[in-house]
């Protein structure tokens, strides 16, 4: 079970797609990320998308290529670049990860995933979605909620 599939990213790009031309662009995008508390500025945003917006096709890739390993043949002169995408990539785990836990404690409970994923408007209670369920899948500890390593642990299991 992986927390984003097609219908999940489907259902995130119509919600992002706010004047419903079939495009995200980065004034869009970038209104996702401020609701979750992340800031960047459009200029900041233009260069990671290559583009000023991004059909669904291109959204999936998009997300696809921000959330996939780096392949593990890598030639020496660009080793340097890699452990530094790496490093930016463990950051960025990083804020996601605060982003869910919101009273700092160091993990992401139920309630704290339930909270983001209603302001993101991604938790529709008659879906009969249970995030006890969602964390389970993850939680090798079985303490009921997820660490720092378990998330970081769905984050690349989820690509």
């Amino acid at each position: 079970m992986s927390p984003l599939n097609t219908d999940d990213l489907q259902q995130i790009f119509e919600k992002l797609d706010k004047n419903g031309d079939g495009l995200v662009s980065l004034e869009e995008l970038n209104w996702l990320l401020e609701k979750i508390g992340v800031k960047f500025s459009v200029e900041e945003l233009q260069p990671l998308l290559g583009k000023p917006s991004l059909d669904f096709n291109e959204f999936l890739f998009f997300y696809d290529s921000i959330s996939s390993e780096k392949d593990n043949n890598i030639s020496s002169s660009s080793e340097v670049l890699v452990a530094d995408q790496e490093s930016n990539k463990e950051s960025d785990l990083v804020k996601a990860f605060e982003v869910f836990d919101l009273n700092g404690d160091g993990f992401i409970s139920c309630e704290e995933l339930q909270n983001v994923l209603s302001r993101l408007g991604l938790w529709d209670e008659s879906s009969g979605r249970d995030c006890r369920a969602m964390i389970r899948v993850y939680d090798t500890n079985l303490d009921g909620q997820l660490d720092f390593e378990e998330f970081k642990n769905m984050m690349f299991l989820t690509i």
